[in-house]
């Protein structure tokens, strides 16, 4: 069972708003353009009335959500990097120093770090998050990587952290990640919830390959067996084999289509996050944009589970909201083209002859 308030975010979640669809639709055939001529931003912008609930959508503030956890599988060798790594790079976010921050200033978004059980004892700083579910979760191969309690707390902490930023302006949210050995629990989590193989869905992650591969391929399969998540519930998967941060990303997103807020999905975790809270509310997904498509396998069996297209291929895997702060800008065009682009009537120009 989820608890009282993700069982409120799970029935609050409105449909899209057909009436404001229709009436972008039918604005987006007065623009001065052969109906149609923008491909996908025509539908962006058409699906952006509908999450706002208004024909003329915009977007104003944005942001991108960095949540952080370690991962007790790490231990199994599945990553090319030590766990220390999750702290530093969290104070190197902190200083502005990573490639999100860059991209994030690039797009005009704020960056907010959320420490959701790094095991490295981190000092308190300005604009760190620091809900803490625990110091890093347990390791997956052996058993349960959280009690269910977490995970439920998990997702309650990444809700609220989304309201929080909504709530002082945000109207469209990315959930990035950071967490040393989180593309294995990604992997399993997706092989879990979508029914895939592990050999599908498990990629290279920070660079392993080789044998070190092979032996990651075999940890998640040794999960999953092990564990045995049930995919009809998806704060099962998420205790069995997810982790701290991709809750989080997971109560993000569900809190945030409570509020009619668009969210940018960002890579492989950011998938699986999307994965577990679309598992919780199948609404969500309609909330979601697809930023880019990672090169780790897992990522596309998400996203076509998830019937999103994603905005860039670029190559990226990164993570860290990377892809899906670069897709922001898109996204925000799209609204500006419906919002801003002249009629045929008020710029004086000739329609299509026969219309």
């Amino acid at each position: 069972m989820a608890s009282k308030l993700i069982s409120t975010w799970i029935e609050s979640v409105p449909a899209l708003d057909e009436a404001a669809m229709e009436a972008a639709r039918a604005r987006q055939q007065t623009l001065t353009k052969p109906p149609g001529s923008l491909g996908d931003l025509e539908a962006i912008s058409i699906r952006l009335a509908g999450i706002q609930a208004r024909p003329v959508p915009a977007i104003g503030g944005k942001a991108v959500v960095v949540m952080a956890g370690d991962h007790g599988v790490v231990v199994e060798g599945v990553s090319a990097y030590p766990q220390d790594v999750t702290g530093q790079m969290l104070l190197n976010f902190l200083e502005g120093g990573a490639a999100i921050n860059v991209l994030a200033r690039a797009v005009g978004a704020q960056v907010a770090v959320v420490d959701m059980g790094v095991a490295a004892g981190l000092p308190q700083r300005n604009g760190f998050l620091r809900p803490h579910i625990g110091d890093g979760t347990a390791n997956l191969a052996r058993g349960p990587a959280m009690a269910r309690e977490q995970a439920v707390r998990a997702v309650e902490a990444g809700g609220r952290v989304a309201l929080d930023m909504i709530h002082g302006g945000v109207d469209l949210l990315a959930c990035g990640d950071m967490g040393i050995g989180n593309t294995t629990s990604s992997a399993a989590i997706i092989a879990a919830m979508v029914g895939h193989s592990v050999e599908e869905v498990v990629g290279p992650g920070t660079g392993v390959s080789g044998e070190a591969l092979r032996r990651k391929v075999a940890v998640v399969a040794r999960a999953l067996a092990h564990n045995l998540p049930d995919p009809r519930d998806a704060l099962d998967v998420l205790a069995k084999v997810g982790g701290f941060e991709i809750g989080g990303i997971a109560g993000a997103m569900l809190a945030a289509a409570t509020q009619r807020c668009a969210v940018v999905v960002d890579g492989v975790i950011s998938a699986a996050g999307a994965l577990i809270a679309c598992g919780l509310q199948p609404r969500v997904r309609d909330y979601l944009f697809a930023g880019h498509l990672s090169v780790e396998p897992g990522h596309a069996v998400a996203l076509g589970a998830l019937e999103l297209k994603p905005l860039l291929d670029l190559g990226l895997r990164l993570g860290e909201g990377t892809g899906a702060v670069l897709a922001m800008p898109l996204i925000e065009a799209a609204a500006r083209v419906l919002a801003e682009m002249a009629t045929f009537e008020s710029a004086g120009v000739s329609g299509r002859e026969g219309s």
